[in-house]
């Protein structure tokens, strides 16, 4: 191969580079209440933990069956509407549950 064919390659081969780096696979979710893919950042973990507890799980980290909704009461009134969360984590979900939830969309809501 001639220095110039080699020189082009190369080019060639740090633009395919560039191209892989800026197409960076962003992680989707589905809302369970809107049914909406949206990056998994804009949503709201709600994880169930082995010790069958049910948590807002900020980091996105915690062990246990997760689901996950919009960051707006509008979904999470929805999702309790349509008994989602309890469907999609597999447990009924208490009153007292809901209403710490509850508390932690309403001041999402405000934040806006």
């Amino acid at each position: 191969m001639n220095p110039r064919a080699k020189a082009s390659r190369l080019i060639n081969l740090k633009e395919e580079e560039e191209i892989q780096l800026a197409m960076k696979k962003i992680p989707l979710r589905k809302c369970i209440a809107c049914q909406e893919m949206k990056s998994k950042k804009e949503l709201i973990r709600i994880v169930r933990t082995p010790d069958q507890e049910v948590l807002v799980d900020p980091t996105g980290k915690k062990s246990g069956r997760g689901a996950y909704l919009c960051n707006n009461e509008d979904c999470f009134q929805l999702s309790i509407k349509k008994k989602a969360l309890s469907r999609a984590l597999s447990i009924e979900i208490s009153e007292d549950v809901y209403n710490q939830l509850a508390s932690r969309f309403a001041g999402a809501s405000h934040d806006k």
